[in-house]
């Protein structure tokens, strides 16, 4: 896919990894980057510095996502790459509460689905275009300590692979960023910031800049390759995920009890989610 010339439109885009995004596009040459974020301000802060358009909105809000295709499609020309980014992260088991859980769906899947149904029949009818959408590591794996987290962003996976099957033939290019721990903001900015002092559980293979992340992306959109693994680690876990489906749910379990051993969890949550619970001690 090219990207030099194109228009873009970048959600999640006033911080992290959205801002280095359309950072990214504006320096590959990108005609014109619409960036949009809940934080207008910070929005079009990002845009001012690229030269491109800076808007407010809610990715959980499918009328704001269809709105800002169609002032992209009026302004600049049709959108010939969306990407779908903007995401939080929270704690807790089976006790989330249902309204926890359906507020998370809603940006971490919704937004998504939203996003693809703004661009994909213009970009059908010109027989071109590509869909980017940040799910995580945690999609093809799980996020231990977070229930909501792990299922929404399996969703993800699961929504971009069906696009990409659905799609793929009429011109449609698809990618789906799954990175582990990068230097953002993330926590900062969800709902249980510094009420769950857990172990940072995706830091083990290194902590990356959202810079280093945006370039991964680009070059997954250049090459149209669908998985974005910024941690080329996650590639072989999931290898070893498939290979042996036991002995990895073995091993995640012996892994959340040393990353919690001693950690001050509440302790229901340990109690729940301990991987000798119901088996005796």
């Amino acid at each position: 896919m090219e990207i030099s010339n194109g228009v873009v439109v970048v959600t999640g885009g006033a911080s992290g990894i959205g801002r280095a995004l359309a950072r990214a596009f504006a320096v590959a040459g990108a005609r014109h980057v619409v960036v949009a974020d809940r934080d207008e301000a910070g929005a079009r802060a990002v845009a001012a510095e690229i030269g491109g358009r800076g808007v407010g909105m809610d990715v959980a809000s499918e009328s704001q996502i269809r709105q800002i295709v169609v002032s992209t499609d009026a302004e600049a020309g049709p959108v010939d790459i969306m990407v779908s980014n903007a995401g939080y992260v929270t704690w807790g088991g089976l006790e989330t509460s249902n309204h926890d859980i359906n507020r998370m769906w809603e940006v971490h899947v919704m937004s998504h689905i939203y996003a693809a149904r703004a661009v994909l029949p213009s970009m059908i009818e010109r027989g071109c275009g590509y869909i980017m959408s940040t799910a995580s590591a945690a999609g093809l794996l799980t996020q231990i300590g977070s229930l909501a987290y792990s299922i929404t962003k399996h969703a993800a996976v699961s929504l971009a692979e069906w696009i990409a099957i659905t799609h793929g033939q009429q011109g449609i290019g698809v990618s789906v960023l799954c990175p582990q721990a990068v230097d953002t903001n993330i926590g900062a900015n969800s709902p249980q910031a510094g009420t769950m002092p857990a172990p940072s559980v995706a830091a083990g293979d290194g902590v990356l800049t959202s810079e280093h992340v945006a370039a991964e992306c680009l070059a997954a959109i250049r090459e149209e390759r669908f998985w974005v693994l910024p941690h080329p680690e996650v590639g072989e876990y999931v290898r070893r995920k498939a290979a042996d489906i036991d002995r990895w749910l073995y091993g995640m379990q012996r892994f959340q009890a040393r990353l919690f051993e001693g950690a001050d969890m509440p302790a229901d949550w340990l109690t729940a989610n301990s991987p000798k619970a119901g088996r005796g001690s």
